[in-house]
């Protein structure tokens, strides 16, 4: 999704419709003349690139505030430790612990912040604050995922997570 400013001075609207870093198309959803006009195109973007996606029902916990610390706060290191923490309580909460993996850990968590490669992982890791397994290990620990079943290890964590309240429903629209 992109704004671009028109000739007339008004606000394009634009979904665009890339393979790698190659436009294949442009979408064009209007343009805007004032902000109101602006939002709502807006809006009809990010519709239109979430349709059909459902939302994963989970309870996130809400982060306390720090307690009131005594002196000057000194800066040691920056990092995005708080997104982070929540991802891995989330990935807890489903069950996926269960693997007991913490480089296919790291790996999936920074696959949720940033779709990339083995090679990307690490920059991703090192940039948020967290420390990143070399990149062998990463290679050696995803051989492993398929010679210990992480799959069906991560389904049935998925699916006990789906029926903790009850079984689960099917409904067909015919």
């Amino acid at each position: 999704m992109r704004r671009v400013k028109t000739a007339s001075g008004a606000t394009a609207v634009q979904i665009v419709h890339e393979r790698g870093r190659v436009v294949v198309g442009i979408d064009h959803l209007g343009s805007a003349h004032d902000d109101g006009q602006l939002e709502l195109l807006l809006h009809t973007a990010r519709e239109r690139l979430h349709a059909g996606q459902q939302a994963l029902e989970l309870e996130v916990p809400v982060p306390t505030p720090m307690s009131a610390s005594v002196g000057q706060p000194v800066v040691e290191a920056t990092g995005s430790l708080i997104p982070w923490d929540a991802l891995a309580g989330l990935y807890d909460a489903l069950g996926f612990a269960a693997v007991g993996d913490e480089a296919f850990r790291a790996l999936v968590l920074d696959r949720t912040i940033e779709p990339t490669t083995k090679v990307d992982t690490i920059r991703v890791l090192t940039e948020i604050g967290v420390r990143a397994p070399s990149r062998p290990t990463f290679r050696r620990r995803l051989q492993r995922s398929i010679e210990r079943d992480y799959r069906t290890t991560v389904s049935e964590a998925c699916y006990a997570h789906a029926t903790r309240g009850g079984g689960l429903g099917w409904c067909s629209m015919t």
